[in-house]
């Protein structure tokens, strides 16, 4: 648990033989200036000179100055956690009060299986917990993602009972949502007679920590409608994190305006958060302003800006940025150049990607990861060069992972290379990959060279292994609410309204010479049937949702989990055209901008 102090081998804890004799007042009057004494500590050499007064005098059998004395030395800033300890083994019977602070004592320096031990001892020797022991306990819990652990805890709750305190269920909250369990999580948060602002943030934050953005959005507006609470910054900046991962622009520049209006100035992890916001939901200007107006920059800071850039396809703005910050005289690592390499493969400047690639490991000493191989296979694959990158990925020092060879299975579909995407895949496959979608995008190759015997072969396996297709859907923001639609929609209460709208802009695209590309479909059916799974693509589906609920001229944001067709690229550059509006797409990690007929990818992605 703890190291063995010198202090445990003398008797420098025993009660003095002889205390000097003084009055009872007198004896208080010295106590309160051992105390004093000991709240006026700044380090551990005056805290022991500090334990020396409490200890000549004898109050350290006093339990009220015991308790101060292992609370100053195991909490403070200066303190040291091996010296309380060695203070706290000499207590015949610890209290309450002294078991929790070693408990928060471990917890705060990061020993979340010692704070555990202490409470089992705590129960062991017969110490009944309070409401404060079990906010910490739940904290150590969540750090390890013990959740049978605090499951059992949660049981001592109910037994002390406690399950009532709304400092113990906020911490539950934050302990179950950590260890993945958010139905427990929202349980408890359902339950609760009273709430604090804390509380809304932690089930925000529990939400967030699986990557559940449209949830946390929702809460935040069931909060929002209660109309009594102020949302504590962190709340706030998880909220730019779920506008980020959704591409809900309108509701991050609310979040923004919160922030301007609780905080009087915003630090440099906000101000990053901001501009990752920004050029993630695609308004690069923004975000570009904000990095210029920065007082001070961080790595992170020119890493959310380079990787921005290289979304939206600017790679040789980004490598400006670049050159920037080594003239800031800022180093950078090895998650600058993973950003530096994308916006190179973005952009499809495939010679500075090398010449990166060779800087960062003789200019900078940075040894290449697997993640900065992936990014040269991807550079290479996107510019149609597979063999090189299959000589490439041969000839790497260390194993390449499942990212390397599905970034090359990618380039292999995007580029009808056959071949080489069975030799990704069978690499694939042979690492146990539990994702659906390399076999999905092996299934699709061999139904584009329609090879139907195969296609049977991959799904029937996938079958057998319980995979599912993930399912396409796109998101929309109209009047600062999300909507979704799925592929072949018929849920949303609008899409009578939304087909009506698809029919429309058909009959007006026949004027511009669209033919719908039904080689995007593969699937074995009649060309008819083809083109009415082509009319129902959910990014179609949002685009038509939001010409009707948008006044002219207003530009479309969308966001996609899944790589766009060629089909409806097509179809996003005539619209713009036809109906006179920009279009954004984020495509999982890359932007394209429709205006006038054309994309800012440049028919490159």
């Amino acid at each position: 648990m703890a190291g063995t102090s010198v202090l445990q081998q003398t008797n420098f804890f025993s009660p003095p033989a002889d205390p000097p004799q003084f009055s009872e007042l007198n004896l208080r009057l010295k106590e309160q200036q051992c105390l004093s004494l000991l709240k006026r500590c700044k380090n551990l050499e005056d805290f022991k000179q500090a334990h020396a007064q409490i200890v000549k005098w004898g109050f350290f059998w006093n339990s009220f100055s015991a308790s101060n004395l292992v609370a100053a030395c195991a909490l403070s800033d200066w303190g040291s956690l091996d010296y309380a300890c060695s203070i706290f083994q000499q207590f015949h019977e610890p209290s309450t009060f002294e078991f929790n602070t070693m408990i928060r004592a471990h917890v705060k320096d990061m020993n979340f299986q010692d704070a555990l031990v202490f409470y089992y001892e705590m129960l062991e020797r017969g110490v009944e917990p309070d409401n404060f022991t079990y906010p910490a306990l739940f904290k150590a819990c969540a750090w390890l993602k013990a959740k049978g652990e605090g499951m059992q805890i949660h049981g001592h709750v109910f037994k002390f009972g406690f399950e009532s305190d709304l400092y113990v269920q906020n911490s539950l909250i934050n302990m179950y949502g950590k260890c993945g369990e958010i139905q427990h999580s929202c349980a408890v948060f359902e339950q609760m007679d009273e709430k604090s602002v804390a509380s809304w943030s932690a089930i925000i934050a529990a939400y967030a920590s699986l990557g559940m953005w449209y949830e946390c959005l929702m809460v935040f507006g069931n909060m929002s409608s209660e109309g009594c609470w102020r949302p504590e910054e962190s709340t706030l900046v998880t909220l730019l994190s779920a506008c980020t991962h959704l591409g809900a622009l309108d509701l991050g520049k609310c979040t923004h305006g919160a922030l301007l209006r609780n905080i009087s100035e915003l630090n440099v992890i906000v101000q990053t958060s901001l501009i990752d916001m920004y050029v993630k939901c695609g308004y690069l200007e923004k975000g570009l302003s904000l990095f210029k107006k920065m007082t001070k920059r961080n790595q992170m800071s020119y890493t959310v800006m380079i990787s921005g850039l290289a979304m939206q396809g600017h790679g040789e703005e980004a490598l400006g940025i670049y050159s920037m910050m080594l003239e800031e005289g800022l180093d950078p690592d090895d998650v600058v150049y993973v950003g530096v390499l994308s916006s190179c493969s973005h952009a499809g400047l495939v010679d500075e990607g090398f010449n990166c690639f060779d800087r960062m490991k003789s200019e900078h000493g940075i040894e290449p990861t697997v993640q900065h191989y992936g990014c040269m296979v991807d550079l290479m694959g996107k510019a149609g060069m597979i063999n090189e990158a299959l000589e490439f990925i041969n000839s790497m020092p260390i194993k390449p992972n499942d990212v390397v060879w599905r970034s090359l299975l990618s380039a292999c579909r995007v580029h009808c290379n056959l071949e080489i995407g069975e030799i990704a895949a069978k690499h694939l496959f042979e690492s146990n990959s539990q994702n659906a979608g390399d076999y999905v995008i092996l299934s699709n190759m061999y139904a584009r060279a329609e090879k139907w015997v195969e296609v049977a072969k991959i799904r029937t396996e996938m079958a057998r292994k319980g995979f599912n297709q993930v399912l396409g859907f796109s998101l929309v923001e109209v009047g600062r609410r999300i909507h979704k639609f799925v592929s072949q929609d018929t849920s949303h209460p609008r899409c009578r309204s939304v087909y009506e709208m698809i029919h429309q802009m058909e009959w007006q695209l026949k004027f511009e010479g669209y033919s719908p590309d039904t080689s995007q479909v593969l699937l074995d059916v009649d060309e008819e049937e083809k083109r009415q799974r082509l009319k129902g693509h959910s990014q179609k589906l949002a685009i038509a949702f939001a010409l009707i609920h948008t006044s002219k001229g207003t530009p479309i944001r969308i966001a996609r989990n899944l790589r766009m067709c060629s089909d409806c690229h097509t179809y996003t550059k005539l619209i713009s055209i036809i109906y006179e509006r920009e279009i954004t797409v984020r495509d999982r990690n890359q932007f394209h901008h429709f205006k006038n007929g054309t994309c800012s990818c440049r028919d490159y992605w």
